[in-house]
Order: C-alpha cells, then structure tokens, then sequence
C-alpha cells in the first residue's frame, strides 16, 4: 500500500502533509501554509540563497545537514529529513551561536539575505572540519549573495562561530534525531493525488519502474535544481511528479580498483569525494560546480538526464569514457555516455527508461586528465566553456585521446577530428600541436550568446588544446589557472 503523505521531522516534532498540489515549492509551503517568513524569496532560481534552509538526513548513523535552495525544492522531497528554518535557531531565548557571532561582527544590515546566510553558516558550523580557514567559508557561503553588508564580517562571524566543535540544541539531540528519522523511514511507496495529478516517491526501483512504464509523461525528478526553474521560471504546468530520492538501490557509490559506479541519485556532494579521487582536476570542477546548496540537492544522474549542454559534469565524464546504464521495466541497457546526447534536450532515453547508474573509468597510469572550466564568475556560474582531455600516452607522444567539450554545441559533444590529430603528437614539440588546435574548428561550430561570442568561444576551445598539452608536458599546473595561483604566490614568498 502506498503512503498518501509526506512525513518529516520539525522541532522535534513527527510532521505530515498530505492534499498539496505536485508543483508545491518548499519555500511556499514555508511562507504561504506555515506563515514562517523569515525564509526570503529573492531569485526563485536558487542563486541568490536567500531562501536557504537545512535538512537534516541521517548517515552513517548520525544527522547530517546541508543547506537547501527552498525555492526550487519540491515539498514532497523533504519527506523523511528534519527541517530547520530560521525561526527554528534561537532556543529558549538565546540566539544560536552563528547568530550571536554575526550579531558580534556586524554581519547584516538590511538583512533580507541574513537568514539564508545564517542557514548556510549553521550547515557549516555543523558539518565542517575543524580548523576552518576562509576559503572553506568562501565555499559554503559561495551560494550566498550579500547586498549591502558586504563579506567580510560575515566570513569574520563563520571564524568565531565554528573556531570549536559544535555544541548547540542540534549537535546535542544528535543521537535521538537520528532514531526519530529512523522511525519515519517505512520503505513504503508514496503517492499523493490522481492518476491525473500527482506526487509519487516510489521506494523501490520495481515500483519505479511500474509506476513510469504506466505513467510515461511524467516528469522524473531527483534533486529538481533544473526542474524547480520550469516551475518558478518557465511557469510549465506538470501535474505528474515522480520524485526518485526514495528508490532504494539508485543512491550507492561502489568504488572498485579501476571503476567508479555511482546510482542516478547520488547528490554531488556525495560524490564530490569518489569522483575528485579520480583526479585533481576533476575535483577543482566539482567545486566550482553550482554552490554549497546546488551541490546538496543536485545528483549526477540528474545532471546527465537533463542533457544540458553546459552541464559541467558530462564533457568531463565522456572524455573519462563512463558508459550509462539505464532502465525500462525489467530490461536494463548500457551505452556509452557520449551516444546518449543526440540533439538539445533530446537523450536516446525510451519511454518509460530512466537512468540507473553511470560507470566511471579510473586513470590508467599511462593516462592523464585535464579539465578546464571557462566563466564569467569563479563561484556559481555557468560556464562558457568547459573542456575535459584525457590523454594516452606511450612514453612522450600521445598514442590516443579522448576529448569533450561544453558549451559548445547543442549537446555535450566528443571532440573526433580533433581527437584524431592528437594521435602521434609530441609533448616534447609544441609545434606538432597546431593541427590538434586547428581541427576545433571542425568539430564545433559554436552560437553566440550572453555569456560568450562564438568567436570567444571558439578561440578558448582551441587554446585549450594547447593548454591540456601544454600541462601535460610539464606535468605541472600552470599558474594562470585560479588553482594554482595561492600556490604560485606561496612559493613566490
């Protein structure tokens, strides 16, 4: 039998909702049923983080938060998590500790994006290792936009605040939040609505696939960073929501000696660690990828089902060579990751097939990886570019290439004329690398847009050729790439 609502944990409180409508945002559900304003509407896009809240899911035996966009977050994805809003912080009339420091260091004014400043610093004074230094604040707060007080007190507010272990309501009641959230998890499917109009979370990957193969138009939905901005933004009117985050099995990482497997709904913070293991390089990408709050509620399936074609995450993975594994009903396929991109928006997915899982090759010793992202912002922006290379090598010539870029075709696309001209060249002679450069031109033909001419971007595309290679000859991180810079001024000092 399936569940006809969403239970959740709220001040230490069971909490059940039932009757809302599948479109339902967290942030609504907030404002307009609980009257709890404090968490703010600012985007509605989840950029700005004013509406930051946190959920509090149990792993490893323990509660951990994360800081959540409320704007695009679907009410019926909180379901077996506790969620603390800002009113939830103070206890019996005491300011937590993340308020009473921003309160010490003068960290707001006009205040309307305090709270979800608040919100993120109370994520971090949870979570973070000790000590912190400001680039993991700069991180955590990268989500976060100030309009008047400016950073620097709030980064000075983070440093006090969580200079020493957590000891609060929260960290305290640990251990007994944990045993509440157990006790909500039922392993029943949930389905809220009609067979015309509904918000289903089924808890298996048979019920998942016996509800899609009935209902094919419905929208699938695993972290909804994308889908939450055609409701916000786009005003698309779905009536039918199958939200994936319940499914049992879609939500494991197995890491062998030379494959790393991650589920469809393995979030990006989850896999930040497994995938930046693979390389440094990839581990820069997944830091710069979306913001604190993004990162928590997107998922790597997610990422590559939407086929965006500035997804930062798909270049990367097609030139590891990742193969797709999807689902329909009890027949499951693998395909290379590169063949599921056909046009814009259009995968080589079935009616009623959904992604299982992605297979992630690991580095060869013989192998190097470079990956590049080119954006107007550092911190939370789409890029204009984003160019992956692997190389194989035979001692100091390249004996084969894989290479993929985003950005710069209607999908994320393999790079084959200028991977053929890589084969042979020398790292040793820059000047065997020209026709590697030259052939960018015959694999992209680039539009332009607000973020980049497609004369910029085909300019970038090509002198990342000579980058990749360039790095890899040297077999060092050139300085001019923001990751090397603290570096390369330490050294300098």
């Amino acid at each position: 039998m399936a569940r006809d609502a969403i239970r959740f944990w709220r001040n230490g409180q069971p909490i059940e909702v039932s009757g809302f409508h599948p479109r339902t945002t967290l942030l609504d559900y907030l404002r307009l049923q609980e009257r709890r304003v404090g968490t703010k509407e600012g985007c509605a896009e989840g950029d700005c983080g004013a509406c930051t809240v946190a959920l509090g899911r149990v792993r490893g035996g323990r509660v951990h938060y994360e800081p959540i966009n409320a704007c695009i977050l679907l009410l019926g994805q909180i379901d077996g998590a506790e969620l603390v809003t800002i009113e939830d912080l103070a206890k019996s009339g005491e300011l937590h500790p993340v308020q009473s420091s921003m309160v010490a260091h003068h960290g707001s004014q006009c205040g309307f994006c305090t709270p979800g400043i608040v919100m993120s610093l109370f994520t971090l004074y949870q979570e973070a290792e000790r000590p912190l230094d400001r680039e993991r604040i700069n991180d955590a707060l990268a989500g976060n936009l100030c309009r008047c007080t400016g950073y620097r007190p709030i980064v000075e507010a983070a440093l006090d605040a969580c200079a020493s272990a957590p000891h609060d309501a929260f960290s305290q009641a640990n251990e007994t939040t944990a045993r509440s959230l157990d006790e909500l998890t039922d392993g029943q499917d949930i389905f809220i609505g009609s067979d015309t109009c509904f918000f289903a979370a089924p808890a298996s990957e048979a019920s998942l696939a016996a509800l899609y193969a009935q209902h094919p138009d419905a929208t699938l939905v695993a972290g909804c960073t994308d889908v939450g901005l055609w409701i916000t933004k786009g005003m698309v009117e779905l009536e039918k929501i199958i939200w994936l985050g319940r499914v049992a099995g879609l939500d494991w990482i197995e890491d062998s000696a030379d494959t790393l497997t991650i589920g469809a709904t393995v979030t990006h913070t989850q896999a930040f660690a497994s995938l930046g293991s693979i390389d440094r390089d990839l581990s820069e990408l997944m830091r710069r990828f979306g913001s604190a709050q993004v990162r928590a509620s997107g998922t790597v399936g997610g990422n590559i089902a939407n086929g965006s074609p500035i997804g930062d995450l798909a270049p990367a993975l097609i030139a590891l060579g990742s193969t797709l594994e999807l689902c329909q009903g009890e027949n499951t396929r693998v395909i290379p990751l590169d063949n599921f991109f056909i046009a814009y928006r259009e995968q080589d997915r079935r009616p009623g097939e959904f992604v299982r899982r992605i297979a992630v090759p690991k580095l060869k010793a013989h192998e190097t990886f470079r990956a590049y992202k080119v954006s107007k912002r550092f911190d939370e922006d789409i890029s204009a570019v984003m160019g992956a290379f692997k190389f194989m090598l035979d001692g100091r010539r390249v004996a084969e290439a894989r290479v993929a870029f985003g950005g710069m075709a209607g999908i994320p696309k393999r790079a084959t004329e200028t991977e053929a001209a890589l084969v042979g060249v020398s790292l040793d002679d820059p000047s065997s690398w020209g026709e590697a450069m030259a052939a960018i031109a015959r694999d992209y033909q680039p539009l332009g847009d607000h973020r980049a001419s497609a004369a910029y971007r085909a300019t970038v595309a090509r002198n990342l050729v000579f980058k990749a290679l360039s790095e890899t000859a040297s077999g060092e991180t050139r300085a001019t790439r923001i990751i090397g810079q603290r570096e390369a001024l330490e050294a300098a000092e």
